[in-house]
């Protein structure tokens, strides 16, 4: 045997992150191992840190220290405006835009049959709850564009306007600066789809 049973429990662990196979755990896991122990364990104490220290705020479900977040707490937000995305990390991106000053919900997760994941496992009975507070007017959906996004934007959309609150979905289009002819012909159909006037 090559490696040892510890060395290739550190591998499988690494190959839990999205996006990291075989030969990335393996490299990453020699690279800790062979040239940044330090790096090593500054990272073992960040997890184990954040394991201990990070839980979801209690009413929007991001990441946070706090029983409730900062963004959640911030007055300055428009608490009428509530957009649903799928986790923290699109919370992230949609903050660094600094085009939303509302609140937000996070599913931890979307719909997908494939998975088993159905309305009840997204935690759709809060969303419902949070959504009809008496303050929030309108729910932006922005969800991802993939199918089980599309289906669970459907899904949230559909509930809520039986409930008589306003629903918007987060626009498709072409991206800036892009040319017509490199553009995919699916975002080209969506764009058409959701022009608007000028």
């Amino acid at each position: 045997m090559l490696t040892s049973p510890t060395l290739e429990a550190l591998m499988a662990a690494l190959r839990r992150l999205p996006g990291v196979g075989v030969k990335s755990a393996t490299r990453m896991a020699h690279h800790l191992l062979q040239n940044d122990r330090e790096g090593a364990q500054l990272m073992a104490q960040a997890i184990a840190q954040a394991l201990d220290k990070v839980g979801h705020c209690e009413r929007c479900h991001t990441l946070t220290e706090l029983t409730v977040c900062s963004t959640c707490a911030d007055p300055a937000r428009d608490p009428t405006r509530l957009c649903v995305i799928e986790t923290p990390a699109d919370q992230l991106a949609l903050e660094r835009t600094g085009a939303y000053q509302g609140k937000y919900f996070v599913l931890m997760g979307r719909i997908s049959p494939i998975e088993g994941l159905g309305p009840h496992e997204m935690g759709l009975q809060k969303l419902i709850d949070r959504a009809c507070d008496g303050q929030v007017q309108e729910v932006i959906l922005a969800t991802n564009f993939t199918a089980d996004g599309e289906a669970t934007a459907h899904v949230i959309g559909e509930v809520l306007k039986k409930r008589g609150i306003q629903v918007s979905r987060l626009s498709r289009g072409v991206p800036i600066g892009s040319e017509l002819e490199f553009v995919d012909l699916g975002t080209i159909a969506h764009a058409l789809l959701d022009r608007r006037s000028t």
